[in-house]
C-alpha cells in the first residue's frame, strides 16, 4: 500500500518573503527557489534543498498538496517534482484529480454544508457590518464556500477575533487567524475529509501530514503521523497531539525539516 503524504502549503512548505524567517547572516542564507509568481512578481519560495527533497518525495509516496487556497491561487504554484495526481483546495471544498475538479466531490461537500451550518451570506453580512475599515484591507469570499478578511495586524483590536470566533462557533463555523488573514470557515469543510477520500481512491496505507494553522488541526489528527513547525497558529497556542511532532524550526527552514521527516517516515513505512 502506498504512503499518502498530505501537506499544507503556505507557511508549511512554501513561504512568502515576509514569512521566510531567516536569522543567519546574509552570506550564510540558504539558496531559495521561487515557486510562485503573482502579477509578474515572485511571491513564494522554498529552499533549493527543500525543492530537491519534495521532488524525491513525489517519487516515494502519493504527495497531496492540501491547501485553503482557491483553485486559481493553487494553480499559480509550481512545485518541484512530478505533478501531484491529487490536490485539495478550498480547505477540502475542491478535490482536483490530475488538475481537474471532481464535481461529484464538490456537490457532496456543498450538500453537507447546507445541512449542517449557517449560510455563507449570513456570515459575510456579519463580517461586513462588524469589521472596521480602519484595519480591514480586503474582504473576500472564496469559491462560494467561506469568507476571509485581509487586515492590518497592528491595528486589529485584541479581542475582535475572539468575539468573532464565539459567534461563528454558535453558527457552525470556525475562525482562523493566519498572518494578515482572518478566515471564517464552515466546520464541516475540512481537509481531513478530502484526504480520507484520496486515501480511499488510492488504497493508501499510512498517512503523513503537516500544517501550521488551526485549519490544519483536523488534518494532523486524522493522519497516522504529523508534524507542525515552530511558528504559526498551532505553535503559538501550544496545540499538541500524541501523534504530532512539534518541530523547533521556524520559517522556510521548517519546510525543509518537514520534508526530511516525510521522506524518512515514508521510506520506513
Amino acid at each position: 500500500m502506498p504512503v499518502l503524504v498530505a501537506s499544507d502549503l503556505d507557511r508549511t512548505l512554501i513561504y512568502s518573503a515576509a514569512a521566510l524567517g531567516l536569522t543567519t547572516p546574509d552570506a550564510e542564507a540558504p539558496r531559495l527557489l521561487c515557486v510562485e509568481v503573482y502579477e509578474s512578481k515572485p511571491l513564494s519560495y522554498m529552499t533549493e534543498t527543500a525543492a530537491a527533497l519534495l521532488a524525491e518525495l513525489g517519487d516515494t509516496a502519493v504527495f497531496v498538496p492540501t491547501t485553503t487556497r482557491t483553485r486559481e491561487q493553487y494553480r499559480r504554484i509550481r512545485l518541484p517534482g512530478p505533478p501531484a495526481p491529487y490536490a485539495i483546495c478550498a480547505n477540502g471544498g475542491h478535490l482536483l484529480v490530475d488538475g481537474v475538479p471532481d464535481l461529484d466531490w464538490h456537490a457532496r461537500v456543498t450538500a453537507r454544508l447546507a445541512d449542517e451550518c449557517a449560510p455563507l451570506d449570513e456570515i459575510r453580512d456579519h463580517l461586513m457590518r462588524a469589521a472596521d475599515p480602519v484595519w480591514v484591507r480586503k474582504q473576500r469570499v472564496a469559491e462560494d464556500l467561506f469568507a476571509y478578511l485581509v487586515v492590518e495586524r497592528e491595528l486589529l483590536p485584541e479581542d475582535w477575533v475572539k468575539e468573532l470566533a464565539v459567534r461563528a462557533e454558535n453558527r457552525g463555523w470556525t475562525v482562523s487567524l493566519q498572518g494578515r488573514k482572518i478566515y471564517v470557515v464552515p466546520k464541516p469543510l475540512t481537509k481531513s475529509a478530502a484526504v480520507h477520500e484520496v486515501a480511499r481512491r488510492t488504497g493508501a496505507g499510512p498517512t503523513l501530514a503537516a500544517g501550521d494553522s488551526l485549519l490544519d488541526a483536523d488534518l494532523l489528527m486524522a493522519a497516522d503521523r504529523g508534524w507542525r513547525p515552530g511558528h504559526g497558529e498551532l505553535a503559538d497556542s501550544g496545540w499538541a497531539a500524541p501523534t504530532v511532532s512539534a518541530l523547533p524550526e521556524r520559517g522556510v527552514l521548517a519546510g525543509e525539516r518537514i520534508l526530511r521527516e516525510f521522506l524518512t517516515a515514508a521510506r520506513g513505512a
